[in-house]
């Protein structure tokens, strides 16, 4: 697995059931290699402008992402996840693409 990739896990759902749903690998931690991941859903309407990402028929990177449906990359989702949750990937993003939503995720952490 490598920065970029789209995989599905167990995340928890309103109701405290879980389902698999796709994630995107941003980084892996120091230590024992956890990684940071954004959340992606079909719910284009959470859309952050400047923030999040919309991956959609016309992206470049929609048919090797491995997403059935246009979807959003939600940098408003973060969370840790063990490498052992993470079973193999459905697909990826392409390098300008993940770069593009990293140094969005660094931008807001460097405003005060």
């Amino acid at each position: 697995m490598k920065e970029g990739d789209v995989v599905l896990i167990s995340l928890p759902q309103s109701d405290k059931k879980f389902k698999k749903r796709p994630v995107l690998l941003l980084k892996k931690m120091p230590g024992f290699g956890d990684w940071l991941v954004c959340g992606i859903s079909t719910q284009l309407h959470q859309y952050v402008p400047n923030f999040d990402e919309i991956i959609d028929r016309n992206h470049p990177d929609f048919k090797a992402s491995g997403l059935l449906a246009p979807s959003l990359v939600r940098l408003t989702f973060i969370a840790i996840v063990p490498k052992a949750d993470i079973p193999g990937t459905i697909g990826s993003l392409g390098n300008g693409t993940i770069t593009k939503i990293i140094n969005n995720l660094i931008e807001f952490l460097k405003k005060p």
